[in-house]
């Protein structure tokens, strides 16, 4: 049985609160919730993935662990660092690998219809960073919500819940983001 928000929002603010009992009942409760969004990111992967879902899951998992100084409010919030935090270790392997003296390759991942407005399409992992990189030099505001509409899949209102924005913004933002980074990484 799959928990409700107010369960994890719960734990979320218990560990929050430093209760260490509360942080060894976060993981199985979210465990799923993180493996949904690992799985999301791998869907988006070119077969050259050698990172399994699992290991996303747990390496996010131990950052969000080790980054004690974070102050999570809620389930959404949560859910929307641990998938910057998987985002962020993505791109850390593309790099690593683009690096690599015998020709590493860049990684490619599908955007998805409801990214960018269009039929999938294959996009280079370092550029849809570059480009949010971008937006966020812009408009901050903009990249924070692709961040948590397309990455961590949260809903509008979740979205506004956690940015603290009306969800009238937040479809604002969503719409002219899609467009910014269409064209942006169309060029």
């Amino acid at each position: 049985m799959r928990p409700s928000p107010e369960v994890i929002t719960s734990l979320v603010e218990r560990v929050t609160a430093g209760e260490e009992q509360a942080l060894s009942e976060l993981l199985p409760v979210v465990y799923q919730e993180l493996r949904k969004l690992s799985k999301k990111y791998m869907r988006r992967e070119s077969n050259r993935q050698t990172l399994q879902t699992t290991a996303l899951v747990h390496e996010a998992y131990l950052r969000l662990l080790g980054d004690r100084k974070l102050q999570w409010k809620n389930r959404a919030h949560f859910l929307a660092i641990a998938a910057r935090s998987m985002r962020q270790i993505l791109v850390e392997r593309a790099r690593a690998r683009h690096a690599q003296k015998r020709g590493g390759v860049q990684r490619a991942v599908t955007l998805e219809d409801k990214m960018l407005g269009q039929d999938q399409k294959v996009v280079d992992l370092l550029v849809l960073d570059e480009a949010l990189k971008a937006l966020a030099a812009l408009d901050p505001k903009q990249a924070e919500v692709v961040e948590l509409r397309f990455f961590a899949g949260l809903t509008v209102e979740e979205t506004a819940e956690v940015m603290g924005i009306s969800p009238a913004t937040v479809k604002r933002c969503w719409t002219l983001s899609k467009a910014w980074l269409r064209r942006e990484m169309s060029s």
